[in-house]
């Protein structure tokens, strides 16, 4: 009998495979730093500064959820705020976009929180709705975007953050009940997806975790591996917008979405989505652009998806859950966006 049997590494290469295939995100990261800084050095530099200071940007948002996240572990307090949204599928969807667009989450800062509430049970409808709705919109951000593009837009976009939230809960409430999605993250991320005993079983929930040490451990131990799990994906993610901000010129994004018409709302949704900016960013742009004759339909789904779908939150959302749930959230972003755009065009010519 033929042995087919594959010869046994070496101790180098079984450790270089397991690196690659544990670390290949942050491998993959230094090689293009390396490649831009051997042929392009001025834009290493720049890759390199801007990664950093977008991961310090966004590291107190990070630092909270992932903190709030180890600690209803630690406690136990996860079981309870699964067991929150249990109940009427529809209310919870309707309190969690509510939730999601008075939050002060950013798209990427929302992650770890989204990862929690999928490990603990929560019913994806819901997630979905909070996640949809909470980087549109915050209080923060209403007050800028009433100063640079008027008090109706502002509102404009709040009642898009609740409305695509809705939508999209709703959207996988139905896919749900026809027995799909049952199982949304990741191999490897939180716990697959079997959460739900959280819900079924009730468990004391200590508050003083830091009084035993095994669940110090479990607290110190979930919240490096979810903030290492996120910085790898967000360097990345960052280090791809660089480029994109630096090698795409923004007088053809200006061109592409000027003029009025579903075309301009259609070319804004899409732009949208991959073109990452920062929403306090993106304002004066998309002000600057509706002075220049951009429909105001355009500019909301412009910003709607940027800000829903944007690429460090695709990046790791894609790293989150599995290919079918990452395809429908970016189908609900460019059809929510497209729809939110189109409604507010409409209106504002009645």
């Amino acid at each position: 009998m033929t042995d087919h049997t594959l010869p046994p590494r070496s101790p180098l290469g079984a450790a270089a495979h397991l690196l690659w295939s544990k670390e290949k995100v942050w491998l993959f990261s230094a090689a293009l730093l390396a490649v831009l800084f051997v042929f392009v050095p001025a834009q290493g530099a720049t890759s390199a500064a801007f990664a950093a200071q977008n991961l310090l940007n966004v590291a107190p948002f990070l630092v909270l959820s992932i903190g709030i996240a180890a600690y209803a572990g630690a406690t136990g307090a996860d079981g309870l705020i699964a067991r929150a949204f249990t109940g009427s599928p529809l209310l919870m969807i309707g309190i969690a976009a509510a939730a999601g667009g008075l939050s002060p989450f950013c798209s990427c800062g929302v992650i770890p929180l989204i990862a929690a509430l999928l490990a603990m049970g929560v019913p994806l409808s819901a997630v979905m709705a909070f996640w949809l709705a909470s980087p549109v919109m915050d209080p923060s951000m209403f007050v800028l975007t009433t100063g640079v593009l008027g008090f109706e837009f502002a509102v404009a976009k709040t009642m898009t953050a609740v409305g695509l939230g809705i939508f999209g809960g709703v959207a996988v409430h139905l896919i749900a009940r026809a027995g799909g999605l049952s199982d949304p993250l990741r191999e490897g991320v939180g716990n697959g997806g079997c959460g739900a005993s959280k819900v079924r079983t009730v468990q004391p929930v200590v508050w003083k975790f830091w009084r035993e040490r095994e669940r110090v451990t479990k607290f110190w131990r979930e919240g490096l591996k979810t903030t290492l799990f996120l910085a790898k994906w967000l360097t990345l993610a960052f280090l791809l917008e660089s480029l994109m901000l630096a090698w795409l010129p923004a007088e053809l994004v200006a061109s592409a979405l000027g003029g009025t018409g579903l075309a301009p709302i259609g070319i804004a949704t899409l732009v949208g989505v991959p073109a990452y900016l920062n929403g306090y960013a993106a304002l004066p742009l998309v002000g600057g652009l509706m002075e220049q004759g951009m429909a105001p339909g355009a500019g909301l789904a412009f910003l709607v998806a940027g800000g829903v779908s944007s690429l460090p939150a695709a990046v790791a959302v894609w790293a989150l859950v599995k290919r079918q749930v990452f395809l429908l959230y970016l189908a609900l972003a460019l059809s929510g966006s497209f729809v939110s755009g189109l409604l507010f065009q409409v209106w504002l010519m009645v």
